[in-house]
């Protein structure tokens, strides 16, 4: 189980605490920002294809090692592909940003892709440079080809993203919203095999494997009256067999069968190959089957994307939107299925304009695009230090089955995670509707006082922990007041504080 579920709503967050995260990390970036966006213009100006980012690579990974970043390069046997790491401490969170380089063949970055590696980058470094003395660790993975072949998928095979505890992306898009689905895609090039003979003279001697290709491509049509409205299944010829006047003994098609269900995708392949036998039998001809990696669908993590959704409406991101319900497919869907995450879509041209045009490929550059590879900087950044409070329970957080009915014991220095964060929920719940009055203004003054939030609400729980004392000691309810008057004293302790400056705050 992750510690992060698609189940768990997130606690409410006074927007003004969103917005604090968000302009520390855009401060944090600020060094970073005007060398990251000129990287993604030599990026959009290389353009290189599927497999073949060797320069984009390059760049990225030789920034990431001036920067302080172990880099490990031609990962999982492809020479494009790379993990750059840097840790401070042990067992602090892991957090994993995925970018992809590659561009589309005649077009260039019709995708966006350019601006993956500058905006994670430039989130990875504030996170870093924010995370002060605070165990952490940062992945940056390059993933090439995911126009093409899928890098992810070859890397997942081989064995990486399980040492990262959450993945994270940015995209460019019409909007800024993040996916809740992608569809399941299975590919497969099938060449029948006949029997050549002229086609005037001797045609009951041949048998014709373009004629199975056809048939095959007839059979689809009925399939598609009997499968779920989601599914799409799309065909091509790739080899007809030749000249008009021979029966062709070879022909080749290339066949795409998607699915927004993985399982129900399963089901759909198994009656494509039925139509490809029927075809193959009825024309006395065989086949054979290539079959390119499979994509999976997603599973969504509804809390992250809840998460880097706040972060986007306090960062004054442009064109907001609701999560996207269609989409198309995409390797990082598979990686979905062993770490959660979420990729943040960050707005840079008018909303309605389609992914792979030419629009977006003029717009790479602009300081449209350079605003879209800032926000989803900040974005990500910030999402990801309000990921960093206790990272000491993500372990029992990852595996509650273990540990919930485990015994805490104070004297031996323990404190019981899914209470301390339930005291955490109960604050924020408190700041959200002021309850009791004038406890959202107090917070607010601690946790200026400290420079930290979270420590103000450890301050808090000990304020709650008094009332409830005396309230037990005494024989009574507990008394707001005298939480109130404990969080006044806190602050008194440190310094003059009058009621004005309180009502400033709120």
């Amino acid at each position: 189980m992750s510690i992060f579920s698609n189940t768990t709503a997130l606690p409410t967050e006074p927007e003004a605490e969103t917005q604090a995260r968000v302009a520390h990390v855009r401060k944090a970036l600020s060094p970073y920002q005007a060398d990251l966006i000129k990287l993604s213009d030599y990026i959009h100006e290389l353009a290189e294809l599927p497999g073949e980012e060797y320069n984009s690579a390059r760049a990225l990974t030789e920034y990431l090692s001036a920067r302080g970043f172990t880099v490990e390069t031609g990962i999982a046997d492809l020479p494009t592909a790379f993990r750059a790491v840097y840790e401070q401490g042990t067992g602090g969170t892991s957090f994993g940003f995925l970018a992809e380089y590659d561009a589309l063949e005649k077009i260039g970055h019709g995708c966006g892709h350019h601006m993956q590696g500058p905006s994670v980058i430039s989130a990875a470094l504030a996170l870093k440079d924010l995370a002060s003395d605070t165990p952490i660790k940062i992945v940056i993975y390059g993933t090439p080809a995911e126009e093409a072949f899928g890098g992810k998928i070859v890397m997942q095979e081989k064995g990486y993203f399980t040492d990262i505890d959450v993945a994270l992306m940015m995209h460019a898009a019409d909007t800024t919203s993040v996916d809740v689905k992608c569809m399941a895609m299975e590919n497969y090039i099938v060449t029948f095999h006949g029997k050549a003979s002229h086609a005037a003279m001797t045609p009951e001697e041949g048998r014709s494997a373009f004629d199975a290709v056809l048939l095959s491509f007839n059979g689809i049509e009925f399939l598609r009256e009997h499968v779920k409205e989601d599914t799409r299944i799309h065909y091509t010829v790739r080899d007809a067999g030749g000249a008009p006047n021979v029966v062709p003994d070879t022909a080749v098609a290339e066949y795409t069968l998607r699915s927004y269900s993985t399982d129900y995708l399963e089901s759909i392949v198994t009656r494509f190959k039925n139509i490809l036998k029927g075809a193959a039998l009825m024309t006395d001809t065989t086949f054979t089957l290539k079959r390119d990696l499979p994509f999976k669908a997603k599973i969504p993590c509804h809390t992250l994307n809840d998460l880097v959704m706040r972060q986007a409406v306090a960062s004054g991101a442009p064109q907001i939107a609701p999560p996207r319900e269609k989409t198309g497919s995409t390797d990082f869907g598979n990686v979905m299925y062993e770490v959660p995450g979420t990729c943040i879509r960050c707005a840079f041209v008018d909303p309605g304009v389609a992914a792979h045009s030419t629009e977006y490929v003029a717009a790479g550059t602009t300081p449209r695009g350079h605003e879209a590879l800032v926000s989803g900087s900040v974005i990500l950044g910030a999402a990801c230090l309000a990921m960093l409070d206790h990272p000491e329970y993500h372990e029992h957080l990852r595996q509650p089955e273990r540990y919930l009915e485990q015994d805490w014991h104070p004297e031996q220095g323990q404190t019981n995670p899914f209470l301390h964060l339930m005291m955490h929920l109960s604050i924020d719940e408190q700041c959200s509707i002021d309850q009791p009055p004038g406890v959202r203004a107090l917070l607010a003054a601690l946790a200026e006082r400290h420079g930290s939030r979270h420590t103000a609400q450890h301050e808090a729980m000990d304020g709650m922990a008094e009332m409830l004392w005396r309230a037990q000691r005494e024989g009574r309810f507990p008394d707001p007041n005298v939480y109130l008057n404990i969080l006044r004293d806190k602050l008194g302790e440190a310094e003059q504080f009058n009621l004005q400056r309180l009502d400033e705050i709120q």
